[in-house]
């Protein structure tokens, strides 16, 4: 039997590998001798460039840069297994976090961090560069970045300008002149993990939006706007790039437009991303059973995040998905309509955050645990068995996906005999997801 375990990171907590391993120890509880294969996943945001890392084998490398508002940070990124792809996520060189509230002033904040390290992974020979935009202190339209990678921005004057630009320098730019670009740039394919569709400019825009969380005034956020659409211009009459009203071109405070018109760049639901760098649709070929899971699982865990970009992976090879989140919201039965077919909680009381974080291994593991048990007395009320746990060491006859006989493992803590006065429907109301799951595995495929 194999079973694929791709989670997202828990946030502050255990990243994607921690969180799969911990799943597999639960697991391996019911079924020691089962195939696991861990898939680290994420959704292009915080977390992405490690979860690809210790998906594909690859390792992080740091770089000296230049943060938002000039100062030198050490920034890191991704070198994948494959040797040819690279992963940076915008933050690491020009978010927010990097600048102290008080400090915070979109005016000045450029990308030109994130522009060296993208120059960093071309001088090592990358062929694909993932780029993951959230979190930026910027709104530049990715000026800053362009002017890290050659591209020179004209003044009024007719001379470069040299200093890294931010949002409010765009107004004193009077052409672009690419022909300085990194050369390097044009033999990379570059995607942007992009989960927004903001214009560039506008009410939905990049400035208005998102503009004050990074210390813009309201006035600030009028001159942002026009020196936004002022960039635009200039990109469609100098570059022949019309990005302005794309989806996405106002992603980053700006980047995404930027990226678009300085790398013709292709921007991408970040998971869809990941699911590919990760080839999990080919980890899926085979597999008896998914997991997945988040911090929380809730409504809108079927939009656009992990567990549905993973649901989405298995249902294409016929794989049933379960997601275990650390607490489930009260709308979280909405993503049965999208894709999941169950959910389990690892913590297994309402309790503080952090005692969830500090037991989280356990409650992890105890889940996995859980979710394997439920699927064993789902698969033998199926099949016509009586539903009582099997005597440890017993082969049951029981198996998942015409996979081979469960053996429980013989540290494995044994059931408390079902009572015979319990009502029949509240057992069937507990396992209704394990039995659907089994019932659909036996219908495809009949156990032996």
């Amino acid at each position: 039997m194999k079973i694929v375990i791709a989670p997202d990171s828990f946030k502050e907590n255990l990243t994607s590998l921690e969180v799969a391993s911990e799943l597999e120890t639960g697991l391996r509880r019911v079924w020691p001798d089962a195939e696991y294969v861990k898939v680290p996943m994420a959704d292009g945001g915080e977390g992405t460039v490690q979860s690809l890392v210790d998906a594909t084998g690859g390792r992080i490398v740091k770089c000296a840069v230049t943060g938002p508002l000039g100062q030198k940070v050490l920034a890191s990124y991704g070198l994948l297994g494959d040797g040819r792809t690279a992963v940076i996520e915008m933050a690491e060189a020009s978010g927010l976090p990097l600048v102290a509230k008080p400090d915070r002033d979109p005016l000045r904040a450029t990308t030109f961090g994130t522009g060296e390290l993208v120059a960093d992974a071309i001088n090592r020979g990358v062929e694909e560069i993932i780029i993951g935009l959230g979190g930026s202190a910027t709104n530049d339209g990715g000026a800053g970045f362009a002017q890290a990678l050659g591209v020179r921005f004209i003044d009024r004057n007719g001379a470069p300008i040299t200093e890294p630009l931010g949002g409010g320098g765009l107004e004193e730019v009077h052409a672009i002149d690419a022909r300085w670009t990194n050369p390097g740039l044009a033999r990379v394919k570059v995607s942007v993990a992009c989960d927004v569709t903001n214009p560039l400019t506008g009410e939905k825009g990049a400035s208005h939006v998102y503009g004050p969380q990074k210390g813009a005034t309201p006035e600030m956020v009028l001159a942002l706007d026009r020196n936004l659409g002022h960039l635009a211009a200039l990109m469609k009459r100098d570059l022949n790039a019309d990005v302005a009203d794309r989806p996405g071109a106002g992603a980053g405070g700006g980047m995404g437009a930027g990226l678009m018109a300085f790398t013709d760049a292709e921007l991408k639901r970040g998971v869809e991303l990941v699911v590919a760098a990760t080839r999990l649709d080919e980890h899926m070929k085979g597999a008896s059973l998914a997991i997945t899971g988040e911090g929380r699982v809730d409504f809108q865990t079927a939009f656009g995040k992990t567990p549905s970009g993973v649901a989405a992976s298995a249902h294409r090879a016929g794989v049933p998905v379960i997601a275990i989140g650390g607490g489930l919201a009260d709308d979280a039965n909405g993503v049965f309509e999208h894709g999941i077919d169950a959910i389990e909680s690892a913590t297994p009381n309402a309790m503080p955050l952090d005692v969830a974080i500090k037991k989280s291994r356990q409650y992890l593991q105890d889940a996995g645990e859980r979710v394997a048990r439920l699927l064993v007395m789902g698969q033998r009320m199926a099949a016509g068995a009586p539903v009582a746990a099997p005597a440890l060491h017993a082969d049951t006859g029981a198996h998942l996906n015409g996979a081979g006989p469960v053996v429980l493992q013989p540290k494995a803590k044994r059931n408390k005999p079902v009572r015979h006065l319990l009502p029949a429907k509240r057992i069937q109301g507990l396992t209704r997801a394990a039995v659907e799951l089994a019932r659909r595995r036996l219908r495809r495929e009949p156990t032996a």
